[in-house]
């Protein structure tokens, strides 16, 4: 199985969501049983709402087990080098000069509008291994990007 990298926060979220989930077992039993003394079961609205999403929290609930199962935490501030590796906090420089900073993260914490993207992103595949002042160049949907890597923090 592949280990699924993560920051300790990220981790943190996903216990977090977990144990929410599984506290809406009940309560979707519950309904459930509720919907059934209505009677017919094949015209029961109810019924089958609450039976999809029972569905949708068991799926939910066995992805997040999957990866807090696999999770890898790595924790930026014991990293260092001139190299950008998960974790990585990274100024970038666009065409236009202007900096752009990201936070290399794991799949479940990305939020590129929060300055944090994944390492499996274009940007995030693009980035790892590259060293200060080197140029990326990306491609994505709407054309090629170029950057300069300004600054590699570890915070």
């Amino acid at each position: 199985m592949d280990k699924v990298p993560m920051l300790a926060e990220g981790y943190e979220r996903l216990t977090t969501d977990l144990k929410a989930l599984r506290a809406e077992r009940p309560k979707i039993v519950d309904a459930i049983e509720e919907a059934r003394a209505h009677g017919d079961l094949s015209e029961n609205a109810e019924y089958h709402a609450a039976k999809e999403r029972q569905g949708q929290v068991e799926a939910m609930i066995g992805d997040i087990e999957s990866k807090v199962s696999r999770a890898q935490i790595i924790d930026p501030k014991t990293l260092s080098g001139d190299k950008i590796v998960f974790g990585a906090t990274v100024t970038l420089l666009d065409d236009d000069d202007k900096p752009k900073k990201y936070q290399i993260v794991g799949e479940t914490e990305a939020d590129a509008a929060g300055g944090r993207i994944s390492f499996s992103s274009p940007l995030g595949r693009a980035l790892i291994g590259k060293n200060l002042n080197d140029e990326v160049e990306v491609t994505v949907p709407s054309g090629d990007k170029f950057y300069l890597v300004k600054k590699i923090e570890y915070i």
